[in-house]
Parts: C-alpha cells; structure tokens; sequence
C-alpha cells in the first residue's frame, strides 16, 4: 500500500493544549474481541478520564472529527500495519483526523507502526528474522530527553516488525535489533514498546504463545516474569509521567527540568 503524504496537510502546533477541565472520553482503539488497554486503561482512569472503547476490526465505527474525544490511544495486536485488510487501511487513513485537528494521539506497537505507514515510512520485518519479545533495552535521544527526562532502561517489547523514522517525525529512544523505538510529531507519539502491559496480560500472551517463546530472540516465559519484577516500576510511572502531560499537550514543566539538569552538568 503506497501512502502519500503532503508535508503542509498538518501543521506542527507550537503550543496548543487542551482546554483547562477538558474531561472528554479518550478513544480507545483495540484489535483483539477480548483485548483490554490494560495499564493504559487504568492510568486514564485514575486521571479522571472516561474511555471510550472501539474495535473496527469488528465493526465499530471511527469518528468523523475528535470534537467529542480528549485523545485518543491505538494499541498492538497480532495482525501487521503492512496487512491488506479493510480496516487496517481504514485505521491508518484514519490517523489523519487526530493530526489534522492536532489532537493527542498515542499509537503502541502496531499504533505506532500504523502511525509511520501513515506518514509513509516503511514496516518491516528483521532482515535476519530476529523478534523482540521480553524485556529489552531502550535509550534516549536528546529529543527524547526534552520530553521525558528519565526513560526505563528496559521495556516490554513482543514484536516481530519495526518501522523507519518518518520525514516529518523526531526519534525520541533508540533500541538494539530494532533501532526506532519512539517516535513524535507535535502530540502524536508512537511507541515500539508495551508500557499497556499488566500482569495478568503478560501471563495470558505467554501462555498462548508458549510455543513460540522458543522463536530466535524471544525470551523465555520465566525471564518475562523475573524481568518485570525487575523493570516494570519503571515503565509505569514514565507511562503515568507521559499520560498526563500528552493530554495537557503541555511539556513545560518537562523541558524545565531538563534545563536545571543541563545547568547542572555544565556546572
């Protein structure tokens, strides 16, 4: 599927946010029957916001315009971004209404690929047929650092296809075997990684895929579990961190403690 994009169909906002108070539901793009938005899910709803849940792989309608959303969130699923499937193409043409109207998107793993189909970058497997899946490790960029100031040293990953850097987008954290790990353009952001996962999901997804755990550069079903107990503190409170500033869409007080860090160092 060949994707063209016109480089002035969205313009970068330099500091739009949301209305103070906006409750709005954020729109929940799932891919599985029983997929659930797991941390996500939970961390919106600790900050108040209602969600509202939609699965246009099974029929569910997206909106014509983000008026009656506060941001929305596309999560993975086992399918691929390069996938002939009406509602694929139906999905990442949609991603143009949240950009257009410079309204908060997230896109994790298959989001964030479908996010870079979008803008017509590529999707692929490892040339060497190399996976990520379990605990590994991420680093990040200087454009990273302007928007998170500490990232997990280590996050879940369970993919087998990465993505290139769109022309219009920043790289924020770079990885091993599947070097673009975090992406941006103005509130929209794009990550390899599943900061979405729980407990009870990481035991379901190893347990309906045990055989596939032994596939070249998967871990093993006991280095998920003793690895979470080691990194998933981490990766919940950059996920907490992260949620709450996209959907203020304001990173002010983020950059401004990146620059007493910068003062420091120079010091």
């Amino acid at each position: 599927m060949s994707i063209h994009v016109d480089p002035l169909r969205y313009l970068k906002p330099a500091n739009l946010k949301s209305a103070p108070g906006d409750m709005r539901p954020v729109l929940i793009i799932l891919h599985g029957e029983r997929s659930q938005p797991g941390r996500v899910g939970n961390a919106l709803g600790k900050l108040g916001f209602a969600l509202d849940i939609r699965r246009p792989r099974f029929g569910d309608p997206l909106p014509e315009t983000m008026d009656d959303h506060a941001g929305v969130v596309i999560f993975g699923g086992p399918m691929s971004a390069n996938d002939p499937d009406h509602y694929i193409k139906r999905e990442i043409d949609w991603i143009g209404v949240p950009l257009r109207e410079q309204r908060p998107f997230f896109g994790i793993c298959l989001g964030a690929q479908m996010m870079a189909r979008h803008f017509g970058a590529r999707v692929f497997t490892h040339p060497e047929g190399r996976t990520e899946v379990g605990y590994y490790p991420i680093r990040p960029t200087a454009a990273g650092l302007k928007v998170c100031p500490e990232w997990p040293g280590r996050v879940y990953q369970w993919h087998k296809e990465g993505f290139d850097v769109p022309a219009d987008c920043e790289l924020l954290a770079e990885g091993g075997d599947f070097p673009n790990q975090a992406i941006r353009y103005g509130n929209a952001f794009g990550v390899q990684f599943h900061p979405d996962i729980t407990y009870a999901m990481m035991y379901r997804w190893c347990a309906h895929a045990a055989e596939r755990l032994e596939t070249s550069g998967m871990q093993s079903r006991a280095e998920h579990f003793a690895e979470r107990a080691v990194y998933d503190y981490a990766e919940g409170i950059w996920l907490k961190n992260f949620l709450a500033h996209w959907l203020a869409n304001d990173w002010s007080c983020v950059c401004g403690k990146q620059r007493q860090v910068d003062a420091l160092v120079a010091g």
